[in-house]
């Protein structure tokens, strides 16, 4: 079942959005939570264990959000490199603290056995206003490629970029929420001046692997570890999510570069997008955080395993 739109129109219905409707939007973008204090506190409090790194700055407005990420202290040049991403659309929580409560639970398990570099939110601006996009309403995880419009991506891309073709495994921490459809869904439509396809959300935890290199044993490891904690998303009736094809028990794919995807910004043979679902009632945030841990941990076991 769907459900109206909860924003209200901006522009004119069927006509993309000009400057003057970007200004609009952005008039009505309130601050409803402090990446201070959530994030940047949180990360700061792993300076004893783990070497921190600012790699860019963002400068919108009256606001300046530093980018912080969290960098394995043994790193070592003959160990593997694993990344992990959270945050990249700013209003889906769990990405950004189970990607902190990995490092603060999990991260020493692998010392001395990887190197760890973990950026865990990408867009503190869209954090802070619980928001898909940046303040030019522009969408970070369809922003990973050269001349990026998002200087969200292009700073993790320029942090990423030595790196880039010995990073092992990258995992991208994601939520799919019920505003999914009654909100972002409906903005992007009139952003783009087209028309609102109601469609329906997955209830549960699913991947999006890259159809150009599917790892479909690594995909399930994750799916095997994070049942333990959270459901997995069924099927629909068409055999779909998200009117994407299921390749195999929650699992779906799509081509990652072509889409400007994060988790398509690097070499890696592994990568995965994970996909929380927080808004069902037989879920906490705690467990949704945990799952996305759990994902993370599945992930860097599986590929240790083949080393």
């Amino acid at each position: 079942m769907t459900t109206a739109p909860a924003h209200p129109q901006i522009g004119i219905p069927g006509t993309p959005w000009g400057d003057a409707e970007r200004a609009e939007w952005l008039s009505r973008q309130i601050r409803q939570r402090s990446y201070q204090a959530d994030v940047l506190s949180a990360i700061e409090s792993l300076r004893p264990r783990f070497d921190l790194e600012e790699y860019g700055r963002l400068d919108y407005g009256p606001d300046s959000y530093p980018l912080i990420a969290i960098r394995s202290r043994d790193w070592r040049e003959e160990l593997p490199v694993v990344l992990v991403t959270g945050g990249v659309h700013g209003y889906e929580t769990s990405g950004v603290h189970g990607a902190l409560q990995f490092v603060d639970q999990h991260a020493a398990e692998y010392a001395g056995r990887v190197n760890l570099l973990v950026a865990p939110c990408v867009s503190p601006w869209a954090y802070e206003r619980i928001h898909r996009w940046n303040p030019d309403a522009v969408d970070p995880n369809r922003s990973f490629r050269d001349d990026s419009p998002a200087a969200e991506s292009a700073a993790l891309m320029r942090l990423v970029a030595p790196l880039r073709d010995s990073v092992l495994m990258h995992i991208d921490l994601h939520e799919t929420t019920d505003t999914d459809e009654t909100e972002f869904r409906p903005a992007l439509a009139a952003r783009d001046g087209k028309t609102f396809e109601p469609g329906s959300i997955p209830d549960g935890f699913y991947l999006v692997g890259d159809s150009e290199n599917p790892q479909p044993e690594f995909q399930q490891a994750l799916i095997r570890a994070v049942e333990q904690i959270t459901h997995i998303a069924p099927a629909d009736d068409n055999r779909k999510i998200l009117g994407s094809p299921v390749v195999a028990r929650g699992v779906i794919e799509y081509p990652l570069k072509h889409l400007g995807l994060c988790a398509s910004m690097t070499s890696a043979p592994y990568k995965t997008t994970t996909e929380v679902f927080p808004d069902s009632p037989s879920v906490t945030p705690e467990q949704c955080n945990t799952a996305q841990a759990a994902a993370v941990c599945a992930a860097i076991d599986f590929v240790l395993a083949r080393q």
